[in-house]
């Protein structure tokens, strides 16, 4: 199995746990745009980007390589799901006035999508692509991830792709006249439960249970349980946005 089909796997669970995307970064992606008639999430997963999306834009064209997520995604009538790779769609050419790629650029064939992304973009289009990296709850409970992220997961399970999430996407391969962006972060509120969820999304605790049919949070639960103290307790988890864009 490789990394990308985890993804497949427990497709609710990305919709459930992981964070959403604040709104402001929508509204500043759209203000950029010349033209509003269509948008394309590249790998959307289950929708957390096409849906805020819908409210600036006519038409939102998904597309995601795994048709797991699509099948519990986020819908509006105005936006049309579509079990594409990033690298070969059917989107009409010169079509697409905004590109977006939450959190899964790293995992691309880059030179064939932006090739694609050329075909399909209209003169002037905007392309946008962030990622994540690992967020903070408590210096207390902030240890225990780091411990899980780092020591337990580490090069031998996390994919040699994730080094572009860990250096900011600040290395990864972006051929487009980078434009000046605002700050932004994502967050959720987890109790101790909704946090173990999370962690259990990441594609290395998945590729750790496969490999070795045994299960990393447990390496570390008395720890993060002795850090949240009592389980119902909500805490609110922030992550930086790191965020590329360009014009084409």
């Amino acid at each position: 199995m490789t990394y990308i089909q985890h993804f497949a796997q427990n497709s609710g669970d990305y919709l459930q746990y992981r964070p959403d995307y604040p709104e402001a970064l929508f509204q500043f992606l759209a203000d950029l745009c010349g033209e509003h008639q269509l948008a394309w999430d590249c790998a959307t997963g289950n929708g957390q980007a096409a849906l805020p999306l819908a409210k600036y834009f006519k038409q939102v064209i998904a597309s995601d390589i795994n048709q797991q997520p699509l099948n519990v995604a986020l819908q509006n009538e105005n936006i049309a799901y579509y079990c594409w790779p990033a690298e070969q769609t059917e989107l009409q050419p010169r079509s697409v006035d905004l590109i977006t790629v939450a959190q899964a650029l790293h995992w691309f064939d880059l030179p064939s999508f932006y090739e694609e992304v050329r075909r399909v973009a209209k003169p002037k289009a905007i392309i946008a692509a962030w990622c994540y990296s690992l967020g903070s709850v408590s210096p207390e409970v902030d240890r225990v991830i780091h411990s899980l992220y780092h020591d337990i997961l580490g090069d031998t399970f996390w994919p040699k792709e994730r080094r572009y999430i860990d250096k900011e996407y600040k290395t990864i391969a972006f051929p487009f006249k980078k434009k000046v962006t605002s700050t932004f972060h994502a967050e959720k509120n987890f109790q101790l439960a909704s946090l173990i969820g999370y962690l259990r999304t990441w594609s290395a605790v998945k590729e750790y249970q496969q490999r070795l049919n045994q299960d990393p949070i447990q390496l570390i639960f008395n720890d993060l349980e002795q850090a949240w103290g009592k389980s119902e307790k909500v805490y609110t988890m922030q992550w930086p946005l790191h965020l590329l864009v360009g014009r084409i």
